[in-house]
């Protein structure tokens, strides 16, 4: 039976953080919700993990793919609820109600994009926060000035998703950025702000693991915002600027 949100992890050989990230998902306080993991055919304890919390995950795979937003992709397609959103294998939720907030403000306004605050955290402690991304209300102008909402706090309308489409898999690192903005640009989308730290993320991603991808990851964003007519250098330049603030204590 279809549930209300499906909620979808993406995992490749980190079986101690993924026990910690089906933890979080068992402890939420809402339970109409459906939960698929797509692994990317790992050889660790990865599979035992999936079994043995069989109580919580629903549907899980594990096979090789083409990258993060190929097997995304594969969640996706997997996924029959109402809302759509993603929790990585190294992220956690901040709390018990996220997914009941999130089912009552989809309640509230029927949004087609919803997104939220976000922690990074220490790799080896998740309750040490090293930056914090407080998100604010979405203004369509402010796309020009690099604002960006953070996408592991991003749940979506399955409607809307199947107008706007998948993850563009020829952007290797920032997929999920070139995604965002095509779904901002739409001129009729419904997106609401719910202002509150909704994930814990460890910080290590793909993107900021080496120099090379750094630079990787800045030409992909160009590459995105052209496409999408929104900006340019000046663009980018402050998208990366922003990041310096979530550095600084909030009160």
């Amino acid at each position: 039976m279809s549930k209300r949100i499906s909620l979808i992890t993406v995992t490749y050989q980190s079986g101690a953080t993924l026990k910690e990230t089906i933890d979080s998902v068992r402890r939420q306080s809402f339970d109409d919700f459906e939960y698929i993991v797509v692994d990317g055919g790992s050889t660790d304890d990865t599979l035992d993990i999936l079994k043995r919390n069989s109580d919580v995950v629903d549907h899980w795979i594990s096979e090789p793919d083409s990258g993060i937003y190929d097997a995304m992709n594969k969640g996706i397609r997997m996924a029959s609820g109402e809302v759509i959103g993603f929790i990585h294998a190294d992220d956690i939720f901040a709390s018990r109600q996220v997914l009941e907030n999130i089912d009552s403000r989809f309640d509230e306004s029927g949004f087609h994009l919803l997104y939220g605050d976000l922690e990074y955290v220490s790799a080896d402690n998740p309750e040490k926060v090293i930056r914090y991304w407080r998100s604010g209300s979405f203004r369509r102008q402010h796309l020009q000035r690099g604002w960006m909402p953070p996408h592991p706090t991003v749940y979506v309308n399955r409607d809307f998703l199947g107008k706007i489409g998948e993850f563009n898999t020829e952007y290797r690192i920032s997929a999920d950025y070139e995604w965002l903005l095509r779904a901002l640009s739409v001129p009729t989308v419904k997106v609401e702000y719910l202002p509150e730290v909704l994930v814990r993320m460890r910080l290590g991603g793909a993107s900021n693991k080496s120099l090379r991808n750094v630079f990787a990851k800045s030409s992909e964003d160009l590459r995105a915002l052209k496409n999408h007519q929104i900006g340019g250098v000046r663009t980018l330049f402050m998208k990366n600027a922003s990041k310096i603030s979530q550095f600084v204590r909030r009160n």
